[in-house]
């Protein structure tokens, strides 16, 4: 085997999680189709390792390939979006009751650092990226005790795909405030093991979060 493969493998980790992260950030408009020669010219990398990435993003559902040769940016439609937020609605909902069956002494404290850094975080509007990041460290932690690993996995693509919806559309400045407070009020029913209450927020949350992400669709579906 060639010594230089371990470097091509991570080259086109690197660059999975580059254009994994542009995609879901909107750097590239709904429906677009991919143009080879320009992304190796702007992410400086090679053709293998790029298509690798492109393959694994398609595979992960942020692309779609056409005729086993190009890569498109999915449209963003109602019917993606109503389907997606259906499922994790669901998947939420079941990882949030099996996270507060399991959750011990560490992770409470893990949930009430990963609060804390986001509440920080609304205090610091202009740096929205640094928002995002804590926004995700938090949610990843509440559900962080649920014993799927599988179902972990699904909401965190769910969430990917969701995200490309929220990114986009419009602020909605009173939604916001709830939203965040909300957070708040996730961690309390988690520490006192409130199944039911929990089960039900979540389940507004994503709603809530819902209607902001329908500002993105393109379509009337």
């Amino acid at each position: 085997m060639s010594q230089r493969e371990p470097a091509g493998l991570t080259a086109a980790s690197q660059i999975y999680a580059a254009l994994k992260r542009d995609l879901i950030q909107g750097r590239f408009a709904a429906g677009e189709k991919l143009a080879i020669k320009s992304l190796k010219d702007h992410y400086q990398v090679g053709l293998s390792p790029l298509r690798e990435a492109l393959n694994r993003l398609s595979a992960y559902g942020l692309l779609t390939q056409e005729n086993q040769r190009g890569f498109r940016v999915p449209a963003l439609t109602r019917t993606d979006l109503d389907d997606i937020v259906t499922l994790r609605q669901r998947f939420e909902r079941q990882a949030l009751v099996e996270a507060l069956d399991n959750g011990d002494d560490q992770w409470e404290a893990e949930l009430l650092a990963a609060f804390h850094r986001l509440k920080r975080a609304d205090d610091q509007a202009e740096d929205l990226e640094h928002w995002e990041q804590m926004h995700l460290q938090f949610h990843r932690r509440l559900l962080e005790p649920c014993a799927s690993r599988w179902l972990l996995r699904f909401i965190e693509q769910l969430h990917d795909q969701f995200d490309r919806y929220r990114r986009l559309a419009p602020a909605i400045p009173g939604l916001r405030k709830t939203l965040d407070a909300q957070h708040g009020e996730l961690v309390e029913l988690a520490l006192d093991r409130r199944t039911e209450a929990a089960r039900a927020l979540i389940h507004e949350h994503i709603q809530l979060s819902y209607e902001v992400a329908c500002g993105a669709c393109r379509d009337d579906a």
